[in-house]
């Protein structure tokens, strides 16, 4: 898939509704609960002319002992994997985490071999815009920090206007890739 946009961080900071933001519809759960979004989850969207395909992943832990977190984190490094372009999501109201910390190691990896956009969700007022500035400490990204709501949808148009000057072409609306498309219902147990 070519102009492929991964938008990781830890559980809670809002990952899922940016991604809904991007796709335009609410296709990804969202609940205050950590671990509801355990799996990939892919949509399209379009900004300016540029079609992108966007990976919602789960909240990244380290050192845990759920069972599932391992299996999560696999699946965020593949999202990386995947990606032109990385969003690494984090929050404007709990600062600097110290999950955010041990992701960015994660992230520092892939430094230099795509881009990595730090996005400082829920920056809905000018002191919380203003606060997004200490998680330059967290040493990842290509020098700008992107405040924004996804909730709201603010300041989201400067971070795609940036993410989008990364593809060469520009790409296609929701590709059929062929994938079976399968629905897995039931009661948790």
């Amino acid at each position: 898939m070519k102009n492929t946009i991964a938008i990781v961080g830890r559980p809670n900071v809002g990952k899922s509704t940016l991604f809904n933001r991007l796709v335009g519809e609410r296709k990804a759960i969202m609940d205050d609960e950590s671990g509801v979004t355990r799996d990939r989850h892919y949509g399209y969207g379009d900004w300016i002319g540029k079609y992108y395909t966007v990976i919602d992943t789960g909240g990244y832990v380290h050192n845990s002992d759920d069972i599932f977190e391992g299996e999560i984190n696999k699946q965020v490094k593949l999202a990386i994997d995947e990606a032109d372009v990385v969003l690494f999501m984090v929050d404007t109201i709990a600062g600097v985490h110290s999950l955010d910390e041990e992701f960015a190691s994660v992230l520092r990896r892939y430094q230099g071999k795509k881009p990595i956009y730090i996005v400082a969700n829920k920056a809905d007022t000018n002191n919380r815009i203003h606060a997004a500035g200490e998680f330059y400490a967290l040493g990842v990204g290509d020098g700008e920090i992107y405040p924004i709501s996804s909730a709201s949808g603010s300041g989201t148009g400067d971070l795609l206007d940036a993410v989008v000057s990364h593809f060469e072409d520009e790409g296609v609306e929701e590709p059929d890739l062929g994938i079976p498309k399968i629905a897995i219902v039931g009661r948790p147990t």
